[in-house]
């Protein structure tokens, strides 16, 4: 008779803080010296042949530069979470600009072309863009990803409570089954889906810690067969 399969030893949350912080450091590192030199071989090809180029090809090139500078912010972001002291630089901040500029970022792909964003009227709040942006992107790929059958439809709204704001993301999606909403913050936990999902499984973890960094949190605060919907809590500054 074989013996028993011995079970694996259960993972604490500190082990997966430490995972977390493990692997944000390491990727965010390597990938800071790459997104370097595709932005700067981007402006150098802009300063040299701007004049001779096309609007279309001008404007593909300051894309290419823009969209690398974007993600070396995002990976400085990223590292300074993993050491543990995310800076943390607040200033009054165009929420809808922010939603805007993230939602398009998304949705270039050809897979997210479909999708529909419903945001309009968003005020001005003063926190850090750059987490803030990192923690919307975060929750509003979430809405991309576990999409229902119907295109997706996401809607972003901003209220004013007292001390607080509150940002509500809802989507048309596929919901979230009772059973796994209590794991759906766990780090390197994804929610079960039919075909691969992208990622690390790391997306809702780090949108909370930043959050965290900015005195606020995020919640499910509603899922059915018709959609989610997450709720930011943020101070008002």
């Amino acid at each position: 008779m074989s013996p028993n399969p011995t079970r694996p030893p259960e993972t604490s949350a500190a082990d997966n803080e430490e995972r977390i912080k493990r692997f944000l450091a390491t990727a965010s590192h390597d990938l800071q010296s790459p997104l370097r030199h595709i932005a700067m071989y981007a402006e150098v090809l802009l300063d040299d042949l701007e004049e001779t180029l096309e609007d279309e090809h001008r404007q593909s090139l300051r894309m290419i530069m823009e969209k690398a500078q974007t993600a070396q912010r995002l990976t400085k972001a990223l590292m300074s979470l993993a050491g543990g002291t995310p800076q943390v630089t607040p200033e009054e901040v165009d929420l809808q600009a922010l939603v805007e500029n993230v939602w398009q970022e998304l949705t270039d792909e050809p897979s997210s072309r479909d999708a529909r964003l419903a945001s309009e009227g968003l005020p001005s709040i003063r926190t850090d863009p750059a987490l803030l942006g990192l923690a919307l992107r975060h929750l509003i790929a979430n809405a991309l990803t576990y999409r229902g059958e119907s295109p997706p439809h996401v809607t972003i709204t901003a209220d004013r409570d007292g001390p607080l704001w509150f940002i509500r993301i809802s989507d048309n999606g596929m919901g979230i089954d009772p059973a796994h909403r209590e794991r759906i913050f766990e780090p390197f936990w994804k929610l079960p889906k039919a075909g691969t999902v992208p990622g690390a499984g790391l997306g809702l973890t780090t949108a909370r810690e930043f959050l965290k960094a900015l005195g606020g949190d995020v919640s499910l605060e509603h899922s059915d067969e018709s959609g989610s919907r997450f709720t930011i809590r943020l101070p008002v500054g």
